[in-house]
């Protein structure tokens, strides 16, 4: 039910791909792996406990050890895909900012590939947010061109500054745009300082001008700046790239590999794997056996959770409801 609701909302075709590969059990074949696996570990250290009068051969802790860290190692990489599954299937926010007249307006039109904000050479042409949501090489994002207004005139601008401050802190990236025909102000300044602890891509436009702008201070603040020219459409290629690379944090993951994208099932994940830690310390610290037998317990309880073999009541009630059947 929940891999059918990831097809249904997909907003990009590498997010209905992951959707596919879900429905097609991908998520199920891993877990169970790790389940099997995890089972057959925990049937050697209960026969020991359970039965010491058997004589049953002595456990080998330095192998369950290694297995125990080999399964949580998988988990480990199936949660580290989780977040790019996250991105795929919720999307990131973006918000374009600078000083008025720096190209915001050009562009969000650029990105879309058509004229959806109006452009003159009026600064402050943009007195209030303007939102569309992209698919950029597969991620879906909701793009913010905010009002390049740092100093309100009057009320309404104002309530436009207040409207792109929220946006700019709510940002999962932030696209700080500088003209690179004119020399850097107290303004750009005022923006390199406020969003230093920001997820930042730094972007000179109007490269197709006589070029005055400082590079070396721009490059100084921020790892990643493209040079573009909107209004001409240079390198708006590398920039989406140079987006979604820092969306991924630099490693993009094939949509069909991503089996977990469901907060649920991250959460369930994350809990079996901290058990599974646990349990590997109990290990290496030479504590009790029973304490060992004990995590490795609940995290199979989690990775049922997982699986639908164990699940509350009201949990596909819940799913369900989601599909929004009859409205």
């Amino acid at each position: 039910a929940e891999a059918v609701l990831d097809i249904i909302r997909a907003k990009t075709d590498s997010a209905l791909r992951m959707g596919i590969a879900q429905i097609k059990g991908a998520l199920s074949a891993q877990v169970n792996s790790i389940r099997n696996a995890l089972l057959g570990i925990l049937s050697l250290i209960e026969a020991n406990i359970d039965f010491p009068e058997e004589e049953i051969s002595t456990l080998n802790l330095e192998n369950i050890f290694g297995k125990l860290k080999k399964i949580n190692n998988q988990l480990k990489g199936i949660l580290e895909d989780s977040r790019h599954g996250r991105i795929l299937r919720e999307g990131i926010n973006v918000v374009i900012c600078g000083k008025p007249n720096v190209g915001k307006s050009s562009l969000l039109n650029a990105l879309l590939r058509q004229e959806r904000s109006i452009v003159t050479a009026i600064a402050g042409t943009t007195r209030d947010t303007i939102e569309e949501t992209i698919d950029i090489k597969g991620v879906p994002m909701r793009i913010v061109d905010t009002a390049g207004i740092l100093e309100p005139r009057d009320l309404i601008e104002k309530k436009a500054v207040e409207r792109s401050k929220k946006y700019i802190d709510s940002a999962d990236l932030v696209v700080l745009l500088f003209d690179s025909s004119r020399r850097l102000t107290r303004e750009d300044r005022f923006l390199m300082q406020r969003l230093r602890k920001k997820a930042v891509i730094a972007v000179i436009n109007k490269v197709d001008l006589k070029q005055k702008i400082c590079r070396k201070e721009v490059l100084k603040r921020f790892k990643r700046a493209v040079e573009i020219s909107a209004k001409k459409m240079k390198n708006i290629n590398l920039l989406e790239e140079a987006i979604v690379d820092l969306a991924y944090n630099g490693r993009v993951t094939n949509p069909e590999s991503i089996v977990m994208s469901n907060l649920r099932q991250i959460e369930a994940a994350r809990r079996a794997q901290k058990l599974l830690d646990e349990a590997g310390d109990s290990l290496d610290n030479k504590l009790s056996l029973e304490f060992v037998a004990q995590d490795i317990k609940e995290a199979l309880l989690f990775l049922d959770d997982i699986l639908g073999r164990r699940f509350q009541e009201d949990l596909l009630d819940k799913i369900f409801k989601e599909f929004c059947i009859g409205k």
